[in-house]
């Protein structure tokens, strides 16, 4: 690993994602599930959950980079712009920071989301411990 490093996964984002991940966290807002609801909603259709989108970015961490053995210790995350049905998002993590602290090994990345434009809807940061 080393500072720079980037890695990311890519999804289209499904009515059936949506609805499974409401049924899971027990979001029920109409805004994400009722799609005659959302019509009348300042996006004008569903939209999916802010933290779905975020997971993503959870996938890169557990499974690429820094991958597997490492431990979720923090996430920030900012939501810029509405994911719609069927929009591409792409989920990037690059490591901003590797250090050492009380015989631990940590790495800070900067976390993002882009849709099918390349517009980003969701920004952050992770602290990850390595084992």
């Amino acid at each position: 690993m080393q500072v720079g490093e980037i890695a990311s996964t890519s999804k289209i984002i499904t009515v059936e994602d949506i609805l499974n991940f409401s049924q899971i966290v027990g979001d029920a807002n109409p805004v994400h599930t009722d799609p005659d609801f959302a019509k009348s909603s300042r996006f004008g259709e569903q939209i999916a959950q802010g933290m779905l989108i975020g997971s993503l970015i959870s996938g890169v961490l557990g499974s690429k980079l820094p991958g597997p053995g490492c431990i979720y210790l923090e996430q920030t995350l900012k939501f810029i712009a509405p994911v719609l049905i069927n929009d591409f998002i792409t989920a990037f993590v690059e490591i901003i920071e590797l250090y050492q602290k009380n015989q631990n090994s940590y790495v800070r990345l900067r976390t993002w989301c882009t849709n099918q434009n390349e517009q980003i809807v969701v920004n952050g940061e992770a602290l990850m411990m390595i084992y």
